[in-house]
């Protein structure tokens, strides 16, 4: 169970952005977050880690065929060791 804190903390200019220190005890994981707004509030989460086998899941079928990748070579019989 964690244990809900809050720190007050200073908004500052980064360039056109606003931003904010996030506090060592409040760190998120990797280099990447999502922020949404709900009424007046900022929620900030972790960005899940993208995978690839997250992306193929995410694919349907393409409905194209497969060319013929051994259109024009030499059958296997043929070829001499």
């Amino acid at each position: 169970m964690s244990e809900f804190t809050e720190r007050h903390v200073r908004l500052f200019k980064n360039g056109r952005n606003q931003a904010i220190r996030i506090p060592r005890e409040f760190e998120l994981p990797g280099d990447e977050a999502i922020i949404h707004k709900e009424g007046n509030r900022l929620i900030i989460e972790p960005a899940k880690k993208k995978s690839l086998l997250g992306l193929l899941s995410t694919w349907g079928p393409s409905g194209e065929e497969f060319p013929d990748v051994d259109e024009g070579l030499a059958q296997l019989d043929d070829v001499e060791l």
